[in-house]
């Protein structure tokens, strides 16, 4: 078999996963219009997104634990019914004459529960459908659909609610996640259930495989790094656009740069195989201060558009190498918990930049926050690049079937890693780890770099990003 989609359960999730995205991406522009237009009030759209997004980060591990207890497709098939249910009631509610703004807060809060314990299936489904020497080219695969999918959203939004209403884009929304749901029926699964031990013993134990692997933990922290300076430019960003580069387009051509970006980074994941591909997708994110710099010093419009394109290419390429290389590294048995906290970790600095970057742009102005960040996601970033653990895993060819049972340290999943790749297997890309965060669907994030970019940029924007 030389392409995964000659693979009959890997083509039922992707044509699930596909879907499913494309039903998410036109979410977070028509919630946003739906919203302001029932309201008159940014501050309930803020709340909407709220009990979406805190039952999500908080209930990460616990949708870890349980997506290494169970199958990862049963889970997924459950909470895709949950959030077709969500989705369909908000749809519900703005078709009715009065929508009711508690109603959606609280089946918005329901799908970001469901969403917390779908988000950990995402790889364990990729890796137990797809052979080691081919989840390179599923995982890039998966990401330039799904980078193509959202890139079309917000302008299928636009059609929905300017012609049908806002409230059909929500019943689209639970019809593709129904669909999803149907295609998982029909799925054969390999899957091993973790050992069963207390809630608590679970939670250690994903947490001291991902602290084992120094290349892990560290590039958690410039993902991390990466997603808060992501927050302080979607804040920032369109402020400076529309004060000093010449209106509200630049703001517009920038995101719509950067889903582009996204795009050709994640196909050009699925075609160059470098040989240190956790180093090469760190500094691939590093490229974020471009276009923080290029705000910050006012740079001409077009060479900021072009700035902010180059930066989300770095996070286009990193996802699907993240998730191929996690993918491999981790026992089956723990990587729905690993890749919780991967999330979990990744998405913590989201709200400390949409907190902190208001306040420092009222003390002292955009340029110097935009500044300081730009050092800081640099340093991050490179960082990371230089630790050892990161610099000995070596390029994505050749993959082993099944990763070890045992957590091990990083010396030796390094030399494991570097063997395992020496009988050069075909393959491209494939990760997630960085998730830019997107609607409610993530596959589910996809979108931790990218993991809610999607959402608040669309919400700020138009307003959307995507991002991890």
């Amino acid at each position: 078999m030389t392409h995964p989609l000659g693979l009959r359960d890997f083509r039922l999730l992707y044509a699930g996963r596909t879907i499913s995205t494309l039903g998410d991406a036109v979410v977070p522009a028509a919630l946003a219009i739906a919203i302001t237009r029932a309201t008159g009030s940014s501050g309930a759209l803020a709340l909407v997104l709220g009990c979406a997004m805190v039952p999500r980060l908080l209930l990460l591990p616990l949708g870890g634990v349980v997506g290494d207890r169970f199958n990862p497709r049963v889970v997924a098939l459950v909470t895709d019914l949950v959030r077709a249910a969500a989705q369909l009631s908000v749809g519900v509610e703005l078709i009715g004459a009065e929508p009711r703004l508690l109603h959606i807060a609280v089946a918005e809060a329901i799908g970001g529960t469901a969403s917390a314990f779908a988000m950990p299936t995402a790889s364990p489904l990729v890796a137990a459908t797809v052979e080691g020497p081919l989840r390179m080219r599923a995982n890039a695969l998966l990401a330039s659909t799904g980078n193509a999918a959202r890139l079309g959203g917000p302008a299928l939004a636009g059609v929905l609610v300017y012609t049908a209403g806002a409230g059909w884009a929500f019943v689209l929304d639970a019809a593709s996640f129904a669909v999803s749901a149907a295609l998982l029926t029909r799925i054969t699964v390999r899957h091993t259930p973790a050992e069963r031990r207390p809630f608590f013993a679970d939670l250690a134990e994903g947490w001291t495989e991902l602290r084992s692997r120094d290349w892990y933990w560290t590039s958690l922290i410039a993902h991390g790094a990466w997603n808060g300076a992501s927050t302080v430019l979607l804040t920032l960003g369109p402020l400076v656009a529309a004060r000093d580069l010449g209106g509200d387009g630049v703001w517009v051509a920038m995101t719509q740069a950067g889903a582009f970006g996204v795009l050709a980074g994640s196909l050009i994941a699925g075609r160059v195989r470098p040989g240190r591909p956790v180093m090469v997708a760190n500094l691939g994110l590093a490229l974020y201060a471009l276009p923080l710099l290029a705000l910050a010093t006012t740079a001409p419009a077009p060479l900021t558009v072009a700035a902010y394109a180059v930066a989300m290419a770095g996070l286009g390429f990193l996802n699907p190498v993240w998730q191929t290389v996690v993918q491999q590294e981790f026992p089956a048995q723990v990587l729905a918990r690993v890749t919780s906290y991967d999330w979990l970790l990744s998405l913590a600095a989201a709200p400390l930049g949409y907190t902190l970057a208001p306040l420092a742009a009222d003390a002292w102005g955009s340029t110097r926050p935009l500044l300081v960040t730009a050092a800081l996601v640099a340093l991050a970033c490179v960082g990371a690049a230089a630790v050892p653990g990161v610099r000995r895993v070596q390029g994505v060819r050749g993959v082993r079937g099944t990763a070890p049972a045992a957590a091990h340290g990083p010396d030796e999943v390094d030399a494991a890693y570097a063997t395992d790749r020496t009988d050069g297997a075909d393959g491209a890309d494939g990760a997630d780890g960085v998730q830019v965060p997107t609607a409610t669907h993530q596959q589910d994030g996809s979108d931790s770099t990218g993991r809610q970019h999607a959402k608040a940029s669309e919400a700020l924007a138009k307003a959307d990003r995507t991002g991890t």
